[in-house]
Order: C-alpha cells, then sequence, then structure tokens
C-alpha cells in the first residue's frame, strides 16, 4: 500500500540536520522560525542558557493583523522581532528556519528583520 509522507516529520528531520550546526549563543542568538497553518512565530534563542530572549507573532495584538498566514504578516513579525532584538542590545542573530524552505514567509520574514538592522 502506497502512503502519502507526513511532510511535518520530513520538516522536523530536516531541521535536526540543520540544528546539529545553528547553535545560539549570548552573544549571538539563534532567530527560529515556527510557521503553522494560521500563524508565524519567531523567537531569539540562547542555546546555552535555554532561554528565549525575545519572541513575535502575527498573533500580538500590537501588530494589528487581521490574516497571520500571509506574507505581509511575515514582514511585520520580522520588523517586530527585529526590533525587539535591538531592544535588547542584539544586532547578530543566527537564523533558523526550522527546516523549512527559505522561501514565502520564511524569507520575508528574514527580510524585514534584515532591513530592521539585525545581521546574519
Amino acid at each position: 500500500m502506497i502512503t502519502k509522507p507526513d511532510k511535518n516529520a520530513i520538516r522536523k528531520k530536516r531541521h535536526k540536520h540543520v540544528r546539529r550546526r545553528v547553535f545560539g549563543t549570548p552573544e549571538r542568538p539563534r532567530l527560529n522560525v515556527f510557521r503553522s497553518n494560521k500563524h508565524i512565530y519567531a523567537q531569539l534563542i540562547d542555546d546555552e542558557k535555554g532561554v528565549t530572549l525575545a519572541s513575535a507573532s502575527s498573533l500580538d495584538k500590537s501588530l494589528g493583523l487581521e490574516k497571520g498566514s500571509d506574507v505581509e504578516a511575515a514582514k511585520k513579525v520580522g520588523a517586530a522581532i527585529a526590533e525587539r532584538a535591538l531592544e535588547k542590545g542584539f544586532t547578530k542573530v543566527v537564523f533558523d528556519r526550522g527546516g523549512y524552505l527559505y522561501h514565502g514567509r520564511v524569507k520575508a520574514l528574514a527580510d524585514a528583520a534584515r532591513e530592521k538592522g539585525l545581521e546574519f
């Protein structure tokens, strides 16, 4: 019997492969992206301590989004995470795309964060 592969399981496997190399430090935290069907989330993570330093998502009321699953929402979330990172004194981060292809919403989030001043 032919079964359809689980896309999320494949993504998690790809993410594990990437996470072997990508590691957040207190000086250069990891910018992690999680994309669901309805929303997009971004976190700055210090992997040495295992702490989230800042976060932003399309659920934030301050962003004023009607729809959280489009490229415009991703751009606003990217700008918000960059502003929060700069407030805390972080200018350089390591980008962790979460096993997703660098395309669409993930790319829009990354580009918006770069435009606001984050380096990666």
